[in-house]
């Protein structure tokens, strides 16, 4: 059985991106883009926004407010164009041009308890965030994964992350710092109907 890890890079105060500001915040350093390196392969999940944005990089297309890529956004992408890709969508055309990446038009969320029964790979999230969101909702996520990179980005913050998301209690199983400032945090995730009742003594 195949596991899904939703796996968000973002500011402090949760935002996925921010106008103007380059890839990482322009914040990563060695020790986080060496431990970029070492990941396991996975196939990533994504929506259609997600892909355009993405391809569109893969293709050469620079972000807003950049002349080019910095290396390490360059590796980045180079790296996702490798990977295996499930893209979800009903208004993207077939064939998509971005190498190795394969159109769902069903349900996401059954499309995604169908890869988890029948796999045995790791499966990850890339950006996407109301895909995420429907995974989560519906019990699939076995582990949530966030690196928060040390900025707010109060006034050209884009993509709010948590907005919409049922509560859930998170249950740590990994944390670790990069370069002295950037903090990952990993959790095994369980969806709660309504808040505890009590507090955990």
């Amino acid at each position: 059985m195949s596991e899904l890890i939703v796996d968000f890079i973002t500011s402090l105060d949760g935002y996925a991106s921010g106008e103007g500001w380059p890839g990482f915040w322009g914040l990563e350093g060695p020790e986080y883009l060496a431990w970029l390196g070492e990941q396991p392969e996975v196939t990533y999940l994504m929506g259609a926004n997600t892909y355009r944005l993405m391809s569109g990089f893969a293709k050469g297309e620079v972000p807003d407010g950049q002349d080019e890529f910095r290396p390490e956004e360059e590796a980045s992408v180079d790296e996702l164009t490798q990977a295996s890709k499930v893209v979800f969508s009903s208004s993207l055309e077939e064939p998509l041009t971005w190498a190795n990446s394969t159109l769902v038009r069903d349900d996401a969320v059954e499309a995604v308890r169908a890869m988890k029964s029948n796999g045995s790979g790791l499966l990850s999230t890339i950006g996407s965030l109301s895909l995420c969101r429907s995974l989560l909702r519906a019990g699939l996520v076995d582990r949530f994964r966030v690196v928060m990179f040390p900025v707010i980005t109060g006034a050209t913050g884009e993509e709010r992350i948590y907005d919409g998301y049922p509560d859930v209690a998170l249950e740590m199983i990994e944390h670790r710092t990069f370069d002295g400032r950037i903090q990952l945090v990993e959790y095994k995730s369980r969806v709660l109907e309504h808040p505890p009742l009590g507090v955990p003594a």
